[in-house]
């Protein structure tokens, strides 16, 4: 099952990208993402990200 596999990759990809978008302090509107899958992946991660920041758990 490969496919599967490419897909989760890409997913994982899209999550840690929002994730490091997330911690540089960038927008939601930034997402490169077009699809419904990695957006949703894409926005978890910066939600995440954006949510470690406000409770203190990362600093600049």
């Amino acid at each position: 099952m490969p496919m599967k596999r490419q897909k989760r990759d890409k997913l994982e990809r899209a999550f840690s990208r929002g994730f490091q978008a997330g911690l540089s302090g960038k927008s939601k509107e930034n997402c490169p993402y077009q699809t419904v899958d990695s957006k949703m992946q894409w926005l978890g991660g910066w939600r995440e990200a954006i949510d470690g920041r406000t409770t203190g758990l990362f600093t600049k």
